[in-house]
């Protein structure tokens, strides 16, 4: 009987010294940005309140350090990202690199008008839906910028047409990427 607990107890300790490690908070550090700390920013950030489709927002991980880059409409959007960021498991550091669009009027009108031109071509209406839109349209000082993922290079080179004929754009870039895009 003696030996069936010394035996129990040596499991115990023996489990107690391989699972105590992961404990500690360099191993959950590591743990939490090896599987998901990306996914948790990502998240984070498209569930911001009021981040729209005329917000751009990126992030870059290095260690337990997360970069933060992008436009924003909002002042409160580009803290908003900080805040939430700064809370997460693992994240040591922020860096917040976004850019609050300049207050314009003309910019304001010019959105609107490049949002009902892109999207209002029939295919690629499906890439305004849902709270978080496939397309984002930047627009500050005049400069609009698409940014997003599509599905193909129909719908890039297309949502890019529709929003160079917009007038009173100065320039368009197109930084739109295909979903699963493979090199031929």
């Amino acid at each position: 009987m003696l030996e069936g607990r010394t035996k129990k107890l040596s499991l115990l300790v023996l489990l107690a010294m391989t699972l105590g490690p992961l404990n500690s908070p360099m191993v959950r550090a590591q743990t939490i940005d090896s599987y998901g700390l990306s996914e948790q920013v990502r998240k984070q950030l498209v569930t911001l309140p009021y981040y729209g489709v005329f917000d751009n927002l990126e992030y870059r991980i290095q260690g337990n350090t997360v970069v933060l880059s992008g436009q924003v409409v909002r002042p409160s959007t580009r803290s908003d990202a900080e805040g939430r960021i700064k809370r997460l498991p693992g994240v040591a550091r922020v860096i917040n690199n976004i850019k609050v669009l300049p207050l314009s009027s003309m910019d304001s009108a010019l959105r609107r008008q490049v949002y009902r031109a892109v999207f209002s071509f029939d295919g690629l209406g499906r890439y305004s839906m849902g709270a978080n839109p496939s397309i984002h349209i930047i627009v500050d000082s005049g400069h609009v910028t698409l940014e997003g993922v599509v599905d193909n290079q129909t719908d890039s080179n297309m949502a890019y047409l529709r929003a160079n004929g917009v007038p009173g754009a100065f320039s368009v870039t197109n930084h739109l990427r295909v979903r699963n895009s493979r090199q031929r």
